[in-house]
């Protein structure tokens, strides 16, 4: 079966039960293109109550099929949908594309890739998710079952719509839950395709479905009381349904005076400038010791002023940098770079727009940054760094640890005592050594703080979507 989507032909329907439907709410969305702020559509639906509904009653038919499901099919079923999202990986990026203007050679192959792997990877979990059990001295033997939740939901972010699909519809299905997807509403076309590979891999009926939609999507799913995972305010307020979130972060980088310069400056410049610099554990807050400030400085500064030759039409090669997905966040990341320079900080490179059509802007730096401003506090979701020196290891772990995020930090230093004492001390998830802003399938995945609530990767997401179950024996009756 050929990939029937494309460009030129956009997915427009919901997926529920193996079958694309036309929504039964009459509200659409309207997308633009990022690179010229064209409209793309003006007729993607909008997933409403009496979809949710349907697709939740669709899962619940196929809870109890999927649940009996042999191991080795659930894992043929899995690999098979893996298979078919890298055999189409251009297609489906191209879809991704459009709306969120991202390079396939720079981010869209990574994020295709990272989606199948995650299939593979949990599916390998599958035969091998064990229980426990302990001996019957005391006359009962005890045994630990991990059963899956049944219903559950996962609301993806636009800033890599098709690899978080994978790290949360593929721990969920492979330990036996039926799954429920909405996409962003900024990204929603890669997400829908993905219907035609659902049914060609061999997933059953209501197992794994899409609906497309809004803010009011996400919370019909959040609140629905036939779902048992999904958003925490509303969890609580409906059935007290599982959680795991993974929010934003302002990722601290503390480079100290013994490191390696040129591979500090390297993974810097990379971890803000990626994706547009569009990504949670971005390195948008950069402390260097006052030893080799001047230095880091001098060439963080032609890092940053060569990736803006890497900025462009994401269709064209040599681009590693497109656009900001759309016009209410370029003007929120152009607001934070005017305010910026309003007394915040010292703009060293970039803050400007590229071309005047499209969402472009420079790649930017602010030195000398006031640790009380917002362009050093919050979180600001594009290519913006601030940079900060310091003179003592106390000093720089206090102002690291003083912010309301805790996803993703680095220490860049040769001293192998001091890298493991900092990244001890850092207040977060997730800590690199000689390196920043990176994930494993392997190892979990999440922050603390507003940065999250538990965890997503290895054997963490799989205790996410399971619930301990004990059984008891009585061995003497």
């Amino acid at each position: 079966m050929s990939f029937p989507w494309s460009a030129q032909k956009l997915p427009k329907q919901i997926f529920i039960n193996n079958e694309y439907v036309d929504s039964k709410n009459g509200k659409k969305l309207t997308l633009h293109n990022p690179t010229n702020g064209s409209m793309i559509a003006d007729d993607v639906p909008l997933a409403g109550e009496a979809d949710v509904d349907a697709a939740v009653a669709a899962a619940e038919k196929a809870v109890p099929v999927w649940k009996k499901t042999s191991p080795t099919d659930r894992r043929n079923i899995m690999n098979k949908f893996a298979e078919l999202v890298e055999a189409n990986s251009l297609a489906i990026a191209e879809l991704t594309r459009i709306s969120l203007g991202a390079p396939y050679k720079a981010f869209g192959a990574f994020e295709i890739g990272l989606c199948a792997e995650a299939f593979r990877y949990n599916a390998g979990w599958i035969d091998k998710f064990g229980g426990e059990s302990w001996p019957q001295e005391d006359g009962f033997l005890k045994i630990v079952r991990n059963e899956p939740l049944g219903v559950t939901a996962g609301i993806v972010p636009w800033n890599g719509p098709v690899g978080t699909i994978g790290l949360k519809a593929a721990p969920a299905l492979a330990t036996g839950n039926c799954f429920i997807l909405k996409p962003s509403e900024k990204t929603p076309f890669s997400s829908l395709a993905l219907g035609s590979l659902i049914k060609e891999a061999g997933f059953p009926p209501g197992v794994f479905q899409i609906l497309s939609g809004d803010g009011s999507t996400g919370a019909l799913i959040a609140s629905h009381m036939r779902i048992r995972k999904k958003i925490q305010e509303m969890a609580a307020k409906s059935n007290l349904k599982r959680v795991t979130l993974e929010l934003g972060g302002k990722s601290p980088a503390v480079v100290f005076d013994d490191c390696n310069l040129d591979n500090a400056v390297t993974w810097c410049a990379n971890a803000i400038t990626a994706n547009t610099g569009q990504v949670c554990f971005a390195a948008s807050r950069v402390y260097v010791q006052e030893g080799i400030y001047e230095k880091f400085i001098e060439k963080y500064k032609e890092a940053m002023t060569l990736k803006k030759s890497e900025v462009g039409d994401p269709e064209k090669d040599g681009v590693n940098i497109g656009p900001l997905v759309d016009e209410a966040q370029f003007k929120r990341v152009s607001g934070f770079i005017e305010r910026g320079q309003q007394g915040q900080g010292k703009l060293l490179v970039g803050g400007q727009r590229i071309g005047d059509k499209g969402y472009y802007i420079e790649p930017t730096v602010f030195t000398d940054v006031d640790p009380k401003s917002e362009i050093h506090c919050q979180e600001i979701f594009g290519p913006v760094s601030v940079v900060r020196s310091f003179k003592t290891e106390e000093e720089i772990m206090e102002l690291s640890n003083n912010t309301n995020f805790g996803l993703m930090a680095g220490v860049f230093t040769q001293d192998i005592n001091k890298a493991l004492r900092v990244a001890s001390d850092f207040d977060s998830g997730m800590v690199g050594v000689n390196c920043i802003s990176l994930m494993f399938m392997v190892a979990p995945f999440g922050g603390s703080k507003e940065s999250g609530l538990g965890r997503e990767c290895g054997i963490a997401a799989l205790r996410a979507f399971t619930e301990p179950k004990t059984i008891m024996v009585n061995m003497n009756y």
